[in-house]
């Protein structure tokens, strides 16, 4: 019994009319009067019974999808509170001034807001929340958007030594925004070409994570550049990293001292890099309140340590280097050493470790067979992947539900389903047609036949029997002459229904007509009952015989009116007998037997789509209705959606990169190391046993536009770096390495709180697919591009600008007996550059393929000669004393 039924039934009784009585309240006790009856029947046996019973309802199903849905508040919080936390530890460094822990903290807190926002934004549309919204989708969209995070604050660390601190943020986004960009735009795509898989609440969910990115993307690019700003100035005035409201403590003792000349100095050729190791001390003149630096007037150049790579691959860099305040007691000091750990970083294991052994032509060799021998074994897999999505596998295990399912599955596999006829024809002119399509349904492999004895399933064949009965009754009182053409009171119940049936003349003007007693009947020798007849007849059938039509399960629409039979009325009114409307929906139940796997659903699903096919033909509009179809039915053109998705959005990721890089070579590269991927993570799903139905299909949409986080940092670096194609393949590694591997741990860790669900489902379709995509992810485009590039790479984009400044080609005047900064007779003063920086790099020509960063446009410092304490020669720089605290 539907709702609307029990709604109907009680409408006007006294039990309700003073309830508000409605088609929800009905629901509601429907819903309720089920859930009583499973409980009732799960605690029918003792618990020592060897017997089992199984219960199982349309509420219970209900109430599974109900806490399939539901949001788990300490899930979400513990992979938020996972994500800052590792956003954090993975920024902090032991330098207060290079630190930016605040930045990633700050940077998780408006991811997570920006996805709120978009969640909504997809409410205020109109988008309906489903299950995968509620589990995945928070977790999904904040690794996603952390990886952009991590990307601008290690490009925004990373800023060449002498840029203003007013064009950092500029600088930053001129080298990361195009990447930021291009991979949002192309998730944006991924999932909005996913929303073409005919399924609604996968539609939903693509549609809702297109909407989430897009916010995300524009609170990296609107609002993080702000954070990263205050970030600079937090850093400017030597505050502490998280709490900046503290000063730092080593502000107090550290003094940044500008390089001078190196007067009289001689640079060897062909040695691209040499350190001046500089002993300062420094004290506090009490007479003029500044802090005073003396440098020592020997000082040597000692080599660099070696670059794996040789002086082709890098170009050195300033580093900064604290020069600790001395005990006023000493004046000499060994030099602050940082410990190896503190200056192990992600970059420095790509660029001294990961590069040198990647880019080598054996290593290329290697890899290549390894990804091929991998894609082999992934396009076998390809072949073992099923179609298929079974309510076991959503159901949690060990419940009475799951239990109740695979029972049924396994023994009985019995499925009610209805054959739903719509409007747009005359039923009344239309019967032959409609018994033609139960037949042709009723023929079907999957379709259960009724025995021999039983009354046929159709409401169209209960009608018909109903009447036929009526007519026999009413010949047997009309022979008997209990029925006369003036009266029908001595006659059967039967008897005078159906004479006041047989003198209905379906005219408005002369509805009655008496003579029709002997001429006609209420069924032809057809089978078939008179058009003129058939809609009074409904009336009467509907009003008149209850048990046939909830038998029938016939669910008219509209409802035929009510009319009571009164045999004993002397009136006359209750002749007239109100037609009913012109049908628009009416279904014919059947059962389903022997569906166990996906073939037979589908093969059952294809048949009954053809007889609908057969129907409409004669006229008849009709559709096939029921749990198979609604949740098989994906399957006819499941795997037709899913390479025309990823067709157009292999193409649409093409022109886009093509257009925004401005390089369909690169395009190329990144298309096809995605198709890689997406073949791949289809392969590892055969063998991991995971059938393929919409959710698979939508990751596997999805990853195409996931896998470029992984490939454009990466190519949009080797674009952009002057030198061999294994220089600059090293190159965009070492500058994307941290902040792609970041991202891939930031993306897992979001991940991890699926694997806690109670749900298998989530964790085998969800945590297990996503795992596995970021990780192919992280190898092709850290391990197979960049030695595609260093293969196939295009040629750079950019061209090297050497910049010269007025004030860095005259050096100041040598100061007798001191130390100097500057520069070095020998060298081209177009390469020289001043840093503030206490480890100086002094640059020779650049080696065919080097990389350069370019000067500044600032002026040189340089300061006032300061006469030496003590009578010693020194060089000595001041600076405001800091207040005694």
């Amino acid at each position: 019994m539907s709702p609307r039924q029990l709604y109907e039934h009680f409408r006007g009784d006294y039990q309700t009319h003073d309830i508000g009585w409605s088609e929800e309240q009905a629901g509601t006790v429907l819903q309720a009067w089920q859930r009583r009856f499973v409980q009732l029947a799960q605690e029918a046996l003792p618990e020592n019974a060897s017997q089992q019973i199984h219960a199982f309802s349309s509420a219970t199903l209900d109430d599974i999808l109900q806490a399939f849905s539901e949001v788990s508040a300490a899930r979400v919080a513990g992979g938020y509170l996972l994500m800052l936390a590792y956003a954090c530890v993975t920024m902090l460094r032991w330098d207060c001034a290079q630190s930016q822990g605040a930045v990633g903290l700050a940077g998780v807190l408006l991811v997570a807001l920006a996805v709120a926002s978009g969640l909504g934004l997809c409410a205020l549309l109109g988008i309906a929340f489903n299950a995968a919204t509620t589990q995945v989708l928070p977790f999904l969209a904040l690794g996603i958007g952390v990886d952009d995070i991590f990307l601008l604050a290690h490009a925004f660390a990373e800023a060449p030594p002498g840029t203003p601190l007013q064009e950092r943020m500029g600088e930053c986004l001129l080298r990361t925004g195009p990447s930021v960009a291009l991979t949002s735009i192309n998730n944006m795509a991924a999932f909005f070409m996913a929303a073409l898989v005919p399924i609604p609440a996968l539609r939903a969910f693509s549609l809702q994570a297109a909407i989430v990115v897009g916010c995300n993307f524009a609170a990296v690019m609107l609002v993080f550049p702000a954070v990263l700003s205050l970030d600079l100035h937090r850093r400017h005035c030597q505050r502490l990293d998280v709490l900046c409201c503290f000063s730092s403590p080593c502000s107090a003792r550290v003094i940044q001292i500008l390089p001078q000349e190196l007067a009289d100095r001689t640079v060897p050729v062909g040695i691209a890099h040499l350190t001046a190791t500089v002993h300062a001390f420094a004290h506090c003149d009490s007479s003029s309140q500044h802090v005073i630096t003396s440098l020592p007037p020997q000082a040597h150049l000692v080599p660099p340590p070696s670059d794996p790579l040789s002086s082709e691959l890098f170009s050195p860099g300033g580093s900064t280097r604290d020069l600790l305040g001395q005990e006023e007691g000493t004046r000499q000091k060994a030099a602050y050493k940082s410990l190896p750990c503190a200056r192990w970083t992600l970059a420095h294991f790509a660029r001294h470790q990961f590069a040198p052994l990647l880019l080598q032509s054996r290593a290329k060799a290697v890899v290549l067979v390894l990804f091929g021998a991998l894609l082999g074994l992934s396009l076998y897999g390809a072949t073992l992947v099923q179609d298929g999505l079974a309510l076991t596998d959503v159901v949690p295990r060990g419940t009475k539900e799951h239990a109740f399912l695979s029972a049924q599955l396994r023994y009985f596999s019995l499925y009610e389903v209805a054959l739903v006829t719509q409007g747009g024809f005359d039923y009344a002119h239309a019967q032959r047609a409609l018994f033609d399509l139960h037949q042709r349904f009723s023929s079907l492999k999957a379709v259960l036949p009724p025995p021999a004895t039983q009354a046929p399933r159709t409401w169209l064949h209960y009608y018909r029997n109903w009447l036929q009965g009526i007519q026999a009754a009413f010949d047997q009182d009309w022979a008997s002459g209990r029925i006369t053409r003036h009266s029908y009171r001595n006659g059967s119940e039967d008897g005078a229904l159906a004479y006041k049936l047989l003198i209905q003349t379906g005219d408005a003007r002369e509805p009655l007509d008496f003579s029709q007693l002997t001429t006609r009947k209420l069924v032809d020798t057809e089978g078939l009952v008179p058009p003129e007849l058939f809609y009074v007849g409904l009336t009467v059938w509907v009003s008149s015989d209850p048990l046939g039509l909830a038998a029938s399960q016939a669910n008219f629409y509209p409802p035929p009116p009510e009319w009571l039979h009164d045999k004993y009325d002397t009136t006359g009114e209750n002749l007239r007998i109100p037609a009913a409307q012109p049908l628009e929906f009416a279904q014919f139940p059947f059962l389903l037997r022997g569906l166990q796997k996906t073939e037979d659903f589908v093969e059952a699903i294809e048949g009954a789509r053809a007889a609908c096919a057969e129907a409409g033909q004669a006229g008849v509009r009709a559709y096939p209705s029921g749990s198979p179809f609604l949740f098989w039915e994906q399957y006819l053109g499941l795997r037709r959606c899913f390479l025309l998705a990823v067709c157009i959005l292999l193409v649409c990721t093409f022109l886009v990169c093509a257009l925004l890089l401005l390089n369909p070579w690169t395009a190329g590269l990144i298309v096809l190391v995605l198709a890689v991927m997406t073949v791949e993570l289809f392969g590892i799903m055969g063998f991991l046993g995971i059938k393929l139905s919409a959710i698979p299909v939508v990751i596997l949409v999805a990853s195409v536009g996931i896998g470029v986080e992984f490939t454009v940092h990466v190519a949009l670096g080797f674009l952009t770096t002057q030198g061999s194609r294994n220089l600059r393949a090293a190159r965009a590694l070492e500058h994307t390495f941290a902040p792609v591997t970041d991202g891939a741990v930031s993306t897992l860790l979001g991940l991890l709180m699926l694997a806690g669900s109670n749900f298998d489902f989530i964790v085998r379709y969800f945590f297990v697919v996503l795992t596995v995509l970021t990780l192919l992810g992280l190898l092709h485009g850290l391990v197979l591009l960049p030695v595609l590039l260093s293969i196939l790479g295009p040629p750079p984009e950019v061209v090297q600008m050497y910049k010269e400044s007025p004030e860095a080609l005259r050096p100041p005047a040598p100061r007798a007996g001191g130390l100097r900064w500057g520069l070095s007779p020998t060298l081209p003063q177009s390469f020289a550059r001043v840093t503030t920086s206490m480890t100086v790099a002094l640059h020779p020509p650049p080696l065919p393929g080097a990389y350069i960063h370019p000067a500044s446009d600032e002026p040189p410092w340089s300061p006032a000669a300061t006469p030496a304490a003590n009578g010693s020669s020194n060089l000595t720089s001041r600076g405001p004393c800091p207040a005694p605290e």
